[in-house]
């Protein structure tokens, strides 16, 4: 069973300068567990949500996987230019992953013109990089995707068989510290089943505002 909980929170009305008087943008946060299959819902809303709904794609230092393609996947940063950039106040949030020494961020230009075009703009970041957000934009809408119970996502992480016990037992550790901070967020949506995830959120954004037109 899929079900979302909304919780009451004292967020602002958005506020885009430089934005059409109809038919604003807003932005849309979603957090989760690694393993919980955020990435997979996340493309499953695009496709389902319509043309008005954008990803905006994150920057990162660490090294691109197989398959992965530089300002599709991530905007893939030496160290150096990611440091210069975050000195120069280019992101809207950023923040090291893991304690591995890799950074991720949110540019600001990635932001800002998706905003200014009427977009729904979904921010797939952690909960501290969600923190830094609401700061900056009251009016956002918060989504954590919750796993059905600790041991589902174990089993997920397991099952990937990518990782160290040290890095799986890591991320869990996170996982711990994460649900612990889910009642932040305006909705929870438990991943059951990914079609049944997709339907919740784009209800949720639907309920929000958000048209197909």
């Amino acid at each position: 069973m899929i079900a979302f909980l909304v919780f009451e929170g004292a967020f602002g009305v958005d506020c885009y300068a430089d934005m059409p008087p109809t038919k604003p943008g807003k932005l849309v946060v979603i957090s989760g567990p690694s393993g919980v299959g955020k990435s997979t819902v996340v493309r499953g809303v695009l496709a389902e949500c319509g043309g008005r709904v954008k990803l905006s794609v994150s920057a990162t230092t660490r090294p691109p996987r197989p398959g992965e393609q530089d300002g599709v996947d991530y905007h893939f940063l030496s160290d150096a230019e990611f440091r210069r950039r975050r000195e120069a106040g280019d992101f809207l949030e950023c923040v090291e992953v893991f304690g591995r020494g890799h950074w991720y961020g949110t540019l600001w230009d990635e932001v800002r013109s998706s905003l200014a075009a009427g977009k729904w703009v979904i921010l797939e970041i952690d909960v501290d990089g969600a923190a830094d957000v609401l700061r900056q934009f009251s009016g956002a809408v918060t989504i954590f995707i919750r796993p059905e119970s600790l041991a589902e996502l174990e089993r997920r992480l397991r099952s990937r068989r990518t990782e160290s016990e040290e890095a799986v037992q890591r991320r869990l550790a996170v996982a711990r510290h994460e649900l612990q901070l889910a009642e932040r967020y305006e909705y929870q949506v438990e991943n059951v089943t990914v079609p049944a995830a997709v339907q919740s959120i784009c209800d949720i954004l639907r309920n929000r505002g958000l048209s197909d037109d």
